[in-house]
């Protein structure tokens, strides 16, 4: 089973790949747009470093992030979608890039050195119901691989996948119901199987071998679908039955609202 300590290290060297990417950007590659809508390579940063910040105060003082979350979601009840981002983003859009790095360098730092700190049982609070120590560490990394993936693709480049891509995967696994229920729908009962290859070569497995719908390919491209960078039919995933497409065109590996995924390019 994976640590507390392990996904510590991991995160880190996630975002030790990502800010390989972004250190070397010029002034007009920062203001590029990315696949998220209004959303330019800055602001992807920004998101980072503000929800890194609120996640490091959810370790070290549970009652003060909640008094900010209260604040924030009373906010974000009555406004508009481009209101909740001037409430998260507008201080780092202000920011020159040299400055909004040093302040994202730092503030994942703080998430690191107060992160070590949890066992591995502990519950930490976050916007929806509480998280367990190592969930809501994966739910960090996947954020940062998933916009890392919005930041290489604007800049034209890539970050090499790894096999980190396992707490991703296991996190997108996890969350089938979850991506149901946050539409107000049912979970199907109907098992899928979920064969992939990692990065290194080795085979992940998930369900029974026996299931008639499965789900076969890259670790990568499922982590892109269950994170919605990619939709299904643009990647190499080889879907077998409705349940196993259903799911994917559903997939949401995070919280919040029910969200859709990027629209077929074909």
């Amino acid at each position: 089973m994976v640590s507390v300590t392990e996904l510590v290290s991991d995160l880190a060297a996630e975002h030790d790949d990502l800010d390989q990417v972004v250190s070397g950007l010029d002034a007009e590659q920062w203001e590029e747009s990315t696949a998220s809508p209004g959303w330019s390579v800055r602001d992807q940063i920004g998101h980072l470093a503000y929800f890194d910040d609120t996640a490091r105060l959810a370790i070290a003082d549970p009652d003060d992030f909640e008094q900010k979350k209260a604040e924030l979601l009373a906010n974000m009840s009555s406004a508009s979608d481009d209101s909740v981002d001037d409430m998260t983003l507008a201080r780092f859009r202000e920011m020159a890039p040299e400055d909004l790095l040093a302040t994202w360098r730092s503030g994942r730092q703080a998430l690191l050195d107060q992160a070590v700190t949890l066992d591995d049982k502990a519950r930490v609070p976050w916007y929806g119901p509480s998280m367990g120590a190592k969930s809501f560490l994966t739910a960090r990394l996947m954020e940062t691989w998933a916009h890392g993936s919005d930041v290489a693709q604007a800049v034209g480049t890539a970050i090499a996948p790894t096999d980190r891509l396992s707490h991703i995967v296991r996190l997108g696994v996890n969350t089938r119901n979850w991506s149901y229920i946050n539409r107000g729908l049912t979970p199907p009962e109907e098992p899928v199987l979920v064969d992939l290859v990692s990065p290194s070569g080795q085979n992940w497995q998930f369900g029974s071998s026996d299931s008639a719908n499965r789900i076969n390919g890259s670790a990568e491209d499922f982590c892109l679908v269950v994170t919605q960078r990619r939709h299904p039919d643009d990647t190499a995933l080889d879907i077998v039955g409705f349940s196993a497409y259903d799911w994917m065109v559903k997939a949401q590996a995070f919280a919040g609202g029910a969200s859709e995924g990027p629209s077929p390019t074909a």
